[in-house]
């Protein structure tokens, strides 16, 4: 079934942005669907893949090239599909094999592409191979998991940290050895360095390419390898006990960020470049210097990885101004940036700068060099939505609770309209919903003004002017809080300058020009000469003059 429904972009005849002289995931903007919240088509309160390829139209429409959507394999869901029973599998709760089949052709039709969640280091405890592995400490399997004899005094073989709280091992009572899992104790991780182990989960993602899926994104990638010899973490020196996470407290470079696991995703890149216009996407939180390396060796690791500077940064143009330049000086030759503003792990923008911000960003996320990634429900302007603790589903939030980790806020269902369930379901919502009377595509799908009318404008432009897709960037000096920058190429010259503050700011200098898009629409069109004015809180593309 490799290339169902033939290759998207040249069905969808879309132009420049179909050529092959650049990969399609270069030009191209990413939508991440979340599918637990995105369309419930069967009123149990709990989105699904019928209801993902319901909403294709609205993805076509607004522009987006490719969504990449979270994890719906066979699962406990004890965290919501990252622990997996079956990587070949669809869940029941939202759909069948033949239902994913049906979008990745549906979505082909309409010049879409589709990227699949892929999870390589860890299982479900429930998993066939762990249940194997955990019989006996001479199972076939056994070494398909990391385990380790107590230490000395009958704890922990050392101080690895989960990220869910607490220690990174769990005593296995019957065997008398403890298992290893970076996240949950129901997430046991993969021995990598088990040459059966990777052979396996190889051959996932060559099942799902032949199913024609247009890429994956390597689930938590730095943590495939471990230190063999499990030597302990070092102590973070920059930790605030009381106010960091308690994650932090170490400096994790030996249970994770190992220098053999490039060898490990040059493999995985190896797999996904034998079927062609495939993207290798890599989950990695970590500094920038360490982020680098993630590319491989001559271009060989990830295509790219996932740049979350955004995410964590205070909303500051000097500090994003630093940091922009920062990236792009640090790039490796031929490596390829990428932008996130948010993701189902991180606080809604909106609610992070509030909505007059939120367009400024947009902005910023769909003007910058190199792939921009857009999670769902952030071109209307949703926002985290306050869980009571009787509904809490996250077990971030169960395992460490009050400390603020939880993810249920981020994770609510799309607001589609304002009916009853929003447009999501006809059930009960598996989580709260927000301000969905206000909030929601229907209210905004054809006001010149909105937040998604400018998310529209912004991707419609993008496609139309590679300088502003596949362009060069170039800093430009402002001051206080103005950012400003040009995209060029050949002859084409965009000046974005975007007004962080609320109050009126200029950009100085000769500017020729006119407003391609603003954040605030009645100034699109307007000509630019001398020095730009910007309006509290307003951004705006400017088409220079020769």
């Amino acid at each position: 079934m490799d290339g169902a429904g033939g290759d998207p972009q040249e069905s969808a005849g879309t132009g420049v942005q179909g050529s092959g002289e650049h990969p399609w995931w270069k030009h191209g903007v990413i939508y991440q669907i979340y599918p637990r919240s995105y369309q419930d088509t069967d009123g149990d309160g709990v989105g699904d893949l019928r209801g993902i390829e319901a909403r294709l139209e609205y993805l076509a429409w607004l522009g987006v090239d490719a969504t990449w959507i979270s994890p719906f394999y066979p699962s406990p869901m004890v965290d919501f599909g990252y622990d997996v029973t079956d990587h070949r599998g669809v869940d029941p709760r939202f759909g069948t094999l033949d239902d994913f089949d049906a979008l990745v052709a549906a979505a082909h039709v309409r010049g879409l592409r589709v990227i699949l969640d892929y999870i390589p280091n860890h299982t479900s405890d429930q998993h066939p191979w762990f249940a194997e592995a955990r019989r006996t400490r001479d199972d076939p399997r056994r070494d398909w998991y990391i385990w380790r004899d107590p230490a000395p005094d009958g704890g922990v073989p050392n101080n690895w940290q989960s990220a869910f709280g607490g220690s990174a091992w769990t005593l296995d009572e019957a065997t008398g050895q403890y298992y290893l899992h970076s996240f949950l104790r129901e997430q046991p991780d993969l021995n990598w360095r088990n040459p059966r182990v990777e052979a396996e989960m190889l051959e996932v993602i060559r099942f799902w390419m032949e199913r024609g899926v247009d890429g994956v994104r390597v689930d938590a990638v730095q943590k495939v390898i471990k230190d063999e010899a499990l030597r302990d973490d070092p102590p973070n020196p920059d930790y605030r006990p009381g106010d960091d996470d308690p994650y932090d407290a170490y400096l994790r470079i030996l249970s994770g960020d190992r220098p053999e696991v490039h060898d490990v995703i040059a493999r995985m890149r190896r797999v996904t470049d034998a079927y062609p216009n495939r993207v290798l996407i890599g989950e990695i939180y970590n500094a920038i210097e360490r982020l680098m390396p993630y590319y491989g060796r001559d271009g060989g690791g990830c295509h790219f990885p996932y740049n979350f500077q955004l995410i964590k940064l205070p909303w500051d143009a000097r500090t994003i101004d630093a940091a922009i330049r920062r990236y792009e000086a640090l790039l490796p030759s031929g490596g390829w940036p990428n932008w996130v503003l948010g993701n189902h792990d991180r606080h809604r923008i909106a609610s992070r700068v509030g909505s007059a911000q939120a367009r400024v960003a947009a902005m910023l996320l769909l003007t910058l060099r190199g792939t921009p990634t857009l999670y769902y429900g952030d071109e209307i302007g949703m926002r985290d939505v306050p869980i009571p603790p009787e509904l809490v589903q996250d077990p971030w939030e169960k395992n460490l609770p009050g400390q603020g980790l939880g993810r249920d806020p981020e994770r609510t269902p799309m607001q589609w309209d304002a009916s009853p369930g929003a447009g999501f379901t006809m059930g009960e919502p598996w989580l709260p919903l927000g301000d969905f009377a206000r909030t929601n595509v229907e209210a905004q799908r054809d006001a010149p003004a909105s937040l998604l009318s400018l998310h529209r404008r912004l991707i419609a432009l993008r496609r139309a002017e590679p300088a502003l897709s596949l362009g060069g960037w170039t800093p430009v000096e402002a001051e206080g809080d103005v950012l400003a920058y040009l995209r060029a190429e050949g002859g084409a010259r965009f000046l974005v300058a975007l007004n962080l503050g609320p109050a009126p700011a200029r950009l100085a200098g000769e500017w020729s020009g006119e407003i391609a898009v603003s954040t605030h629409p009645d100034a699109d069109g307007r000509a630019v000469s001398g020095a730009v004015g910007l309006r509290g809180d307003e951004g705006v593309a400017v088409r220079l003059r020769a």
